[in-house]
């Protein structure tokens, strides 16, 4: 039975039985606490866990999932890979442990005739925990299974939660037992548990785990808790592992001898003249390739890219490692062109949308291929040499700085250099190296910090914090002019006593209303009037270390010098524009979370005046219709005239509200909570909002795009902008409304439709009236040809507007 079969097949079960049929969500999952999609459950959790109401009573998905946690054993064992497909069933409230019993078992014991997998009842085994006597009395007396092939197992043996205090429940696991050619007999009341005998462990196959969400946990570590209660609704959770039971329906040794792999591993023969079986090595090899093939065709089919972090960098690494094997096996010519179309054809069939979308996929992955084959000869020679010089000193450690020199010049990741190390019976410095890595990411701050700056040193700001003993007092949320002394001026990143206009200049102030940038809030603008004349007009506000506040502008008049008594004002319209568009991105957050869910949470913003923008973590395109819905809510809850508060309280009884927080953003034991609406919205921020979201006016979206792996953007006009876009569509609308004869907005896409079919029309009528033309005049000027050396010839000028293809026909 072909995998895509077995895919097809479980969903359509499951859809009879009442199921919505949930589309897989992205690799790319909108957790940010993990990388990937890792198992069925994952885009469930909210609904298991209770921090959302499922839409529905029952669910069935086959889901895309990833794991690569142990990456550097693919290929060497058969049991371990990166991409598979977790098929999965799940009742949120509705049926229980009998029911997940009866419908696992008719799936995988019905006939192939009948639509289920064809397995043999007697071969089938099942784990309990040992109290659930309700699943193990249903299976004796109602499914008929053999007590011999029900295993009872302690708790901690049998169980599933989320590792914090929540939902817990008993698991019940289908094993099938392959023969005695593939292990020995399982003593009665006991199957092999991990680790153990691995053959007895291939003998018994885990095919299916049924989790029945009973329990609410208590706290503690592992599994060392308590468990408190029942809960009040009840759910189902199970994980089938589609290739695994796709190579054992094939009759296959393992998962990447099935028909969604293997085919990649025999193109991989041909290519550099090794056979599968024939060698151990060059099998590791061939299955790193069939493996890492298809997960990179499906990381980039959702939208990851090579990079050097985070998932770009698990892309990275799988590419280079299947490159680098193919080389190992004799092929040293670009080989994701002949590998990836062959993966794409196979994976296709359950996931068509990989048809259209794989122009874009190979560009990426033939140009990641194409990269690290200019660097891959340079740098193995510089391998080589290293590893030579080490193990001719008589060590076997790999120095760190030339793994580093590696990584940062050649593009090798740490993992692959650990890779060829090991190969060579070396072991990589890892401390020295990450010792290097920790210099140069000191060394990127630094130049991030001169591009706010204009200086790479902070030292000098730091003993200017130090020097006036503590943070400059910011008093612009609630004063827009502060009366206020000048303690610090700098030029070109040095202390002076005074400077004359014009210069460009830093200024220090004792305490003052402009917001320097931080958080997503562009900075203010004004001025410094200083006493005696003098005008520092201010153009940029930042923070150049924690706390202190520094104006950069141009003295524009007089003299300006430490101790000056001066009157800071901000640009107010400007200041007003932004605290509108701030408190705007707050809006879109939460109504953003309301539609997506709670995993849609923010990657980044930027409030300037009339505009924001607004980064958030979710896997995918956002349809348009939720995006009419987020606008429409937001302007509904700008005319309740919501109000708007901050508070500045511990950060524990922050997060106790819900408030929400910049995922990886530093915060101090103090924090200032910003509140919409009382309890709608909650977040942690420090910029300047408006005092009720009347003040806003309107907000439009205006587009959501991708803007990097799993992190998507939404663009809006705010207030004056957003109604003189507004008002330019408008009359933009009545203009075609005009030229086009209707009476309404309404009847302009009908009036366009109506006009391009009939130039459609208009064009064909000329094609054939051209067409008729031409055949009329062709035998004249055949008969005009005239004879050169043999040879007939017609030269004639068709004239304009005949193209190519009319005189073809």
């Amino acid at each position: 039975m072909r995998t895509s079969e077995i895919h097809r097949r479980f969903l359509a079960h499951f859809e009879k039985k009442a199921h919505e049929v949930v589309p897989s969500t992205s690799l790319v999952s909108n957790d940010p606490s993990i990388l990937f999609t890792i198992a069925g459950m994952v885009p469930f959790i909210p609904y298991i866990v209770g921090t959302e109401m499922a839409p529905y009573d029952r669910a069935v998905s086959v889901q895309k999932c990833i794991r690569t946690n142990d990456i550097e054993n693919v290929g060497r064992t058969t049991r371990h890979g990166t991409f598979f497909q977790m098929a999965g069933n799940f009742s949120f409230g509705d049926y229980f442990k009998t029911g997940a019993i009866d419908f696992s078992w008719e799936l995988l014991t019905s006939s192939v005739d009948d639509g289920g997998f064809g397995l043999e009842p007697e071969r089938l085994w099942i784990t309990l925990w040992e109290q659930d006597q309700e699943s193990y009395d249903h299976l004796v007396q109602v499914i008929g299974l053999d007590p011999a092939r029900i295993v009872q197992l302690p708790w901690e043996e049998s169980c599933w939660d989320t590792g914090q205090p929540g939902p817990a429940g008993s698991t019940g696991e289908w094993y099938y037992d392959r023969g005695p050619e593939y292990g020995p007999d399982a003593p009665t009341g006991r199957l092999p548990q991990w680790p153990g005998d691995e053959r007895a462990e291939d003998r018994y196959l885990e095919i299916w785990n049924l989790v029945f969400d009973q329990f609410l946990r208590g706290p503690g570590k592992g599994k060392d808790y308590e468990l408190l209660g029942e809960l009040d609704q009840k759910a189902i959770d199970t994980g089938l592992g589609v290739e695994r039971l796709a190579y054992l329906l094939q009759g296959k040794q393992n998962m990447y001898e099935i028909d969604q792999i293997f085919p990649v591993i025999e193109k991989a023969q041909e290519l550099s003249g090794r056979r599968y079986g024939a060698d151990a090595e060059d099998d590791v090899h061939l299955r790193i390739i069939g493996d890492h093939v298809r997960s990179a065709l499906m990381l980039v089919g959702d939208g990851v890219r090579p990079g050097n972090e985070g998932r770009g960098y698990v892309l990275r690494r799988l590419i280079r490692r299947a490159v680098r094997s193919l080389r190992l096996l004799g092929y040293a010519e670009p080989s994701m062109p002949h590998l990836l179309p062959i993966s794409k054809d196979l994976m296709a069939e359950s996931y068509p949308e990989l048809e259209a979308d794989f122009p874009r996929i190979a560009e990426i992955v033939y140009a990641e291929e194409e990269t690290f084959r200019r660097t891959l000869e340079t740098g193995t020679a510089i391998f080589d040499q290293v590893a030579k010089s080490a193990a001719a000193d008589g060590g076997r450690v790999l120095p760190g700085d030339e793994a580093f020199k590696l990584h940062d010049t050649y593009g090798f990741p740490i993992d692959l250099t650990m890779e060829m190390a090991a190969e060579v019976g070396l072991q990589v410095d890892e401390d020295a190296f990450r010792s290097a890595m920790q210099e140069q990411r000191e060394r990127a701050r630094a130049d991030a910090a001169a591009k706010k700056t204009g200086h790479t040193d902070t030292g000098l700001y730091n003993r200017l914090l130090s020097e006036r003993g503590g943070e400059v007092p910011f008093l612009g949320y609630t004063e827009d002019t502060v009366a206020t002394t000048v303690e610090s001026v700098l030029v070109d990143g040095a202390l002076v006593d005074s400077v004359q206009a014009p210069a460009q200049v830093e200024v220090v102030l004792a305490s003052t209303p402009f917001y320097a940038e931080s958080g997503g809030q562009l900075a203010d603008q004004g001025s410094i009037a200083l006493t005696g004349g003098g005008l520092v007009e201010v153009d940029d506000v930042q923070k150049p270390v924690k706390g202190l506040i520094v104006h950069r502008g141009r003295l524009v008049e007089g003299e300006l010098a430490p101790g000056v008594s001066a009157i800071a004002s901000i640009d107010r319209d400007r200041r007003g524009a932004i605290a509108r568009a701030h408190t705007a991105t707050h809006m879109v957050h939460e109504s953003l979370r309301e539609e997506l869910g709670h995993g849609a949470t923010q990657a980044g913003s930027e409030n300037s005046p009339g505009r924001m923008r607004f980064d958030f973590r979710y896997g995918q395109a956002v349809p348009k219709s939720v995006l009419e819905q987020i606008e429409g809510r937001v302007n509904t809850l700008l005319q309740e005239e919501l109000s708007v508060t901050d508070e500045q309280m511990p950060i524990d009884e922050a997060r106790a509200l819900g408030a929400q927080a910049l995922f990886g953003e530093k915060y101090g034991d103090i924090v200032r909570v910003v509140s919409i609406g009382g309890d709608w919205s909650r977040e942690l921020c420090g910029g300047t909002h408006v005092a009720s979201t009347g003040a806003i006016g309107t907000v439009q979206l205006m587009g959501e795009a991708s803007i990097g792996s799993g992190v998507r953007r939404v663009d809006a006009l705010v207030g004056l902008s957003a109604y003189r876009h507004q008002a330019k569509s408008h009359a933009l609308v009545s203009q075609l409304s005009e030229m086009l004869k209707v009476g309404s907005a309404e009847e302009l896409p009908e009036r366009v439709r109506s006009l391009t079919q009939r130039m459609r029309d208009m064009e064909k009528q000329l094609a054939t009236l051209r067409g008729q033309q031409l055949q009329a005049e062709a035998g004249r000027l055949v008969d005009s040809a005239q004879d050169v050396s043999g040879v007939r010839v017609l030269l004639h000028d068709a004239g304009e507007g005949v193209a190519a293809g009319d005189l073809r026909t």
